[in-house]
Order: structure tokens, then C-alpha cells, then sequence
């Protein structure tokens, strides 16, 4: 039992990644994996909560009072631009649209017994047969008239308009959504829930919220935010099922306000929709590209952090090491960084167990392949020792 806790210490200790010859309990010199840091091309991701909205949302109300008397679709059909989507009674509305038109003929009948009335005051005047005075009443009245039928034709207008308001129509291509209101209701231009709402799924759009350090990245990598929105590559889409949707988004607007009570800012991504997969107000996760050309990467094993700041050992020609403190971009995938300041190319670093070292410590510097094989030897001898 005894033997069996020393060899588990022991195995703990080669993987630490130092000692002599994989360890050493006298204190000495340890022995440690070093790797001489190159430059590379980085291609990582990140994915943000989102919700995915039509392109276009648009709320169906009435423009005129009455009762529903046809539901002309149904929930979650798909309609086009000029569609009917519902009819209001529309007696009433074709009354008023028959008044206005009688009330157009009688005032152009009206003009023209005013238009004769006038032509002939006209020749009367010229005769001398009648004054001036009897001429310029004449010549209001027919101006009154003809003011009383511009009057009439817009009224008529106005009664047409209502009657064909009496034809709810959809304003765009797009999807019906809810419908509250049915046959026999009671709607106006009052009310406060929609008839319905149509949204256009041709294209969607999905929302996203960045933090401030993300969108400082963002920009700092690109010079401005219009840049950042214009030169960004494709995004994707991972839905409630884990799956990648099939088709990649474009980044399209970020908000230019920083959320106060969040700290986190808006971003908006378009995805095309032809098969009508997406819906609105659907949840779905948004994941971001981020591609980094000479970037310098660390595996996440070879830091230590003290106080929330990260340190590496950066070997010396001495073979001693010195504490680096490091900043690390802040997107990873999940065993790498990518250092953004405090290491270059070139730098030697320790690879294992960081914590166990000393600012100034001397260590005997072998190669990661070095370390391994160390280990799976001496994990052999001790095998065979028992």
C-alpha cells in the first residue's frame, strides 16, 4: 500500500513538467519542458447568446371601425404583398362611398348651371344690358359651385379610401403571425393588440450583445466601427438543437451605445432564410470568427495567475527564469491563448505547472518530447520494480 502512494506522488510530479530526470527530491536543478514561441495564424471562435427577429415585423391594424366578417388566412401561413388578410362590414362604408358620389354629380351639375348663368351675365354686360355688379355676382356664384364640387370629389375620395381600408391587406411578403381577432369581432384604429403581424422571413435578423472589451478588440483590429462592420468575416448561427444552421450571416450594424446597466453592446447580424427555416423570436447562439495573422500562442497550462493577472517563466540565458507578467486576447478555445502583450517570438517559456517555479529559479531546459519520454521511462521502471 505503501509503495503504491509513493508511486502516485511520483507519477504527480513528472507531470508537472519539472524535476531531475522528471523529478527530483533533493532540490536540485529540476528539469523542465521549454517552448520557443513562433509566430502563427489563429482562427478562433466565439459564441453569444441571440434572438432572431423577422426583417421586417409589421403590425396589421385596422383603419376604419367595424366587424370582422372573413378571416381570409390562418396562423402561420404565408402571404404576399397586397394579399387579403381579413374584411371588415363594409355596408356601411359603401353607403357613405355612394353618397359622396351622388354628392359629386350634383355639384358638377351645379357648376354647370353657374358656368351658363355667368356666360350669359357676361353677354348681357357687354351690351350694357345689365351692371357690372350683377356680372361679378354671377361670377361668384360659379366660383362657389365649382368650390363646392373640389369639396365633394374629396369627400368622395375619402369614402372610397374607407371602403377599400374595409379590405385589410398585407403590406408586405412575410408569415401570419397570431390572430386574437375573429369573425364577428368588433376592431377599430383604437385597439390596442394588432389583427395580427406579418413578418418578412426572407431575411433575418439576429441580435447579439458584445461586452465593451470585445468591441474595443473589434475595433482596434480594424481602425473604425464601420470598417469593423464592413471587412468582418461570415458569422454563423448554432440553434436550440446544437446544429450549425446552414447558411452564414453577415454582420451588418452595431450599436453605437453602450448599454450602462449591462456594459454590453448591440450587434446585428443578417442570415437568409429561403427555406423558412428561421422563425421570429426564436433563440439561437451567434458565433463570431476571430482570425489572427502572427500571433504568438501559449498553451493555458503554461501560465500562473496572481491577483487576476497572468505570468509565464520566460527562460534566460543563464537558464534561469524570470516571471513575465502577460495579457491574453479575450477570446480562446479553451487549452490556448493567444498573448497580446508581454511575450514575442522567440521568447523560451516553461510548459508545465508554472506555480511550482521561482522568479530567478535555475531549471535544465529539455523539449517537450524530452520531458515525455523521461516520464514513460521512469513510469516503466517503477512498474517493473514491482
Amino acid at each position: 500500500m505503501k509503495s503504491r502512494i509513493i508511486l502516485f506522488a511520483f507519477c504527480l510530479a513528472l507531470l508537472s513538467g519539472c524535476g531531475k530526470k522528471g523529478f527530483d527530491l533533493s532540490g536540485g536543478t529540476p528539469e523542465c519542458a521549454v517552448k520557443e514561441l513562433k509566430p502563427a495564424t489563429v482562427d478562433l471562435k466565439s459564441s453569444y447568446p441571440a434572438t432572431i427577429k423577422g426583417k421586417q415585423d409589421v403590425e396589421i391594424r385596422p383603419q376604419v371601425s367595424g366587424f370582422i366578417t372573413k378571416v381570409c388566412v390562418d396562423e402561420g401561413s404565408m402571404v404576399r404583398k397586397g394579399q387579403v388578410l381579413f374584411i371588415i362590414d363594409p355596408v356601411q362604408y359603401e353607403a357613405a362611398e355612394r353618397m359622396a358620389t351622388a354628392a359629386v354629380a350634383t355639384a358638377e351639375a351645379n357648376v354647370n348651371t353657374q358656368q351658363i348663368t355667368y356666360d350669359n351675365k357676361v353677354a348681357l354686360n357687354r351690351k350694357n344690358i345689365i351692371s357690372d355688379y350683377d356680372l361679378k355676382m354671377a361670377e361668384n356664384s360659379l366660383a362657389s359651385a365649382k368650390a363646392q364640387l373640389a369639396s365633394a370629389k374629396a369627400q368622395q375620395i375619402s369614402a372610397r379610401q374607407n371602403l377599400g381600408f374595409t379590405s385589410v391587406k398585407s403590406p408586405s411578403d412575410g408569415i401570419v403571425n397570431n390572430i386574437p381577432y375573429r369573425l364577428g369581432s368588433l376592431v377599430s384604429p383604437s385597439i390596442q393588440t394588432p389583427m395580427t403581424v406579418v413578418s418578412d422571413i426572407n431575411e433575418m435578423y439576429v441580435y447579439a450583445s458584445l461586452t465593451e472589451k470585445d468591441l474595443l478588440s473589434l475595433v482596434r483590429k480594424d481602425g473604425t466601427q464601420q470598417s469593423a462592420v464592413e471587412t468582418y468575416p461570415e458569422v454563423e448561427l448554432q440553434l436550440s438543437d446544437g446544429t450549425i444552421y446552414g447558411d452564414k450571416g453577415k454582420m451588418s450594424t452595431i450599436s453605437g451605445v453602450i448599454n450602462q446597466n449591462t456594459g454590453a453592446v448591440s450587434i446585428r447580424a443578417t442570415f437568409p432564410n429561403g427555406q423558412h427555416l428561421l422563425r421570429s423570436g426564436g433563440m439561437a447562439n451567434l458565433v463570431i470568427p476571430y482570425h489572427l495573422e502572427n500571433a504568438i500562442t501559449i498553451p493555458q497550462k503554461a501560465t500562473t495567475e496572481l491577483q487576476d493577472k497572468k505570468f509565464v517563466f520566460i527562460l534566460g540565458a543563464d537558464n534561469k527564469v524570470k516571471m513575465t507578467e502577460i495579457t491574453v486576447f479575450n477570446v480562446d478555445n479553451g487549452h490556448d491563448y493567444v498573448v497580446t502583450s508581454g511575450l514575442k517570438a522567440g521568447d523560451k517559456i516553461v510548459l508545465d505547472n508554472a506555480s511550482t517555479l521561482k522568479d530567478g529559479q535555475e531549471i535544465k531546459p529539455v523539449s517537450q518530447a524530452e520531458a515525455n519520454a523521461t516520464f514513460q521511462k521512469t513510469l516503466e521502471e517503477k512498474k517493473n520494480e514491482k
